[in-house]
């Protein structure tokens, strides 16, 4: 499959890119090559490295309840248990403990590359990016924007406020220079945004050359509300693109029920989708059709969606997944059901490129950064068994649908190992 590596050379000078890639029955040569003795390398035996993985869509600020509170629909659930919760972030301590946990698990659970949403607070949001930083996770960080909350209204902004406070988030983050972590500009979608705050961050996208990332078309309620709110525009993915916020940067969560028009604005400006199959059956959503989307040529990567996706886990979202594309199957005997092959891309290679992070990793292409998982699939708890005659691609595939974080030994983002996680570090 091309995919995975069975012996690694640490110490090479390009250090935290990959140099070449070869055959272990090679190592003399590439010693000769690259200047590298041969008990330099390390030989893994039965484990191997694939990928880091790619989870473009999670709510850090949502951790705490990560598991619980699947009771209702999305915007029932937000008024009764996201928007209390969030508003606790105006509370850096609270901050600090969350954003620390979320950081650690996602990292123990391979998610070596994570497009976080926040929440209204700058002070707290840049936490979560000193945070990222500090444990060694390439992150896109937003500080959320709404403002427009009817039903919980002592959390919202004004305006000019969301404005001027995501200009500071993003002036302040730029400035501290973290190798890994970016601000993304964070409306939380057209229900709680003005069309002048969504202009203004169109705008500021646009100046600064940022990410954008939102959610669109995740249930049917939420659409009749977008479609009382903007009665002119023609869709809910033209709301986005008439304030500037469908780019080739763009990442947009859910798209449930997007039209073939649609679908074509977002091939058209390279916007991307971020498919969460856990929240869109948790919360009883919708189903996204991924082979749909794929056929119109548009970027889709996987999310978790915590909180509204019960595990933080992009091994959870593979196989929610697959599920989704079976029960589709069930209901189309003729539709052609997702490959565990197919859904492995979407959540590496797929992923990175629905983030635009493409020409930093992904996969093992040589000059790409090295983020990467060192799986043990014979680890004495393992919580699935392997046998002589298994073929390598039989055991990967065996990791995905059985494999958890105990199979997960190390975890190296950039080159650099970063689980297991052993005191503080700094990233420089």
């Amino acid at each position: 499959m091309g995919i995975m590596a069975s012996f690694i050379y640490e110490g090479h000078p390009a250090k935290y890119m990959i140099a070449f890639i070869g055959r272990a029955k090679e190592v003399a040569k590439l010693s000769e090559t690259w200047g590298f003795r041969i008990s330099d390398v390390r030989h893994l035996g039965p484990r191997f490295f694939m990928p880091g993985l790619v989870d473009t869509h999670i709510h850090a600020s949502q951790y705490s309840y990560t598991g619980t509170a699947l009771d209702m629909p999305l915007l029932q659930w937000l008024n009764t248990y996201t928007f209390p919760t969030e508003f606790n972030y105006k509370d850096l301590d609270f901050a600090q403990d969350v954003y620390t946990k979320v950081v650690k698990r996602t990292l123990r659970n391979g998610t070596t590359t994570a497009c976080y949403f926040a929440t209204i607070y700058t002070d707290s949001s840049l936490l979560l990016g000193e945070i990222a930083d500090k444990y060694g996770q390439r992150a896109l960080v937003g500080k959320v924007c709404m403002d427009t909350n009817n039903a919980v209204p002592h959390y919202k902004e004004t305006t000019d406020g969301s404005s001027e406070e995501t200009k500071r988030f993003i002036g302040e983050l730029l400035k501290r220079k973290y190798a890994l972590v970016r601000p993304i500009v964070t409306p939380r979608f057209a229900v709680s945004c003005t069309s002048t705050l969504l202009s203004h961050l169109g705008e500021i996208a646009k100046n600064n050359d940022l990410h954008i990332q939102s959610h669109i078309s995740e249930t049917k309620e939420e659409m009749d509300v977008v479609r009382e709110l903007f009665p002119d525009m023609e869709s809910y993915g033209h709301v986005y693109h008439k304030h500037n916020l469908l780019t080739d940067k763009t990442v947009m969560a859910h798209a449930c029920y997007l039209s073939d028009s649609e679908l074509k604005l977002f091939r058209d400006t390279g916007a991307a989708i971020s498919h969460c199959p856990n929240s869109n059956i948790s919360l009883c959503s919708g189903m996204l059709d991924v082979r749909r989307v794929l056929k119109h040529n548009v970027k889709l990567g996987l999310g978790t969606d915590v909180a509204g996706g019960y595990s933080p886990s992009m091994l959870d979202a593979i196989r929610r997944t697959l599920d989704t594309s079976k029960v589709l199957t069930i209901q189309d005997p003729e539709y052609k059901t997702l490959t565990f092959e197919e859904v492995f891309r979407l959540a590496t290679l797929g992923g990175s490129q629905a983030l635009s992070l493409h020409d930093r990793t992904g996969n093992f292409q040589v000059g790409k950064d090295f983020d990467a998982l060192l799986i043990n699939p014979v680890v004495p708890d393992s919580p699935f068994d392997v046998f002589p005659y298994e073929s390598t691609k039989a055991i990967l595939e065996k990791f995905l649908n059985l494999g958890d974080d105990r199979n997960i030994e190390e975890v190296y983002v950039a080159g650099r190992k970063v689980t297991p996680i052993s005191g503080v570090r700094v990233v420089t």
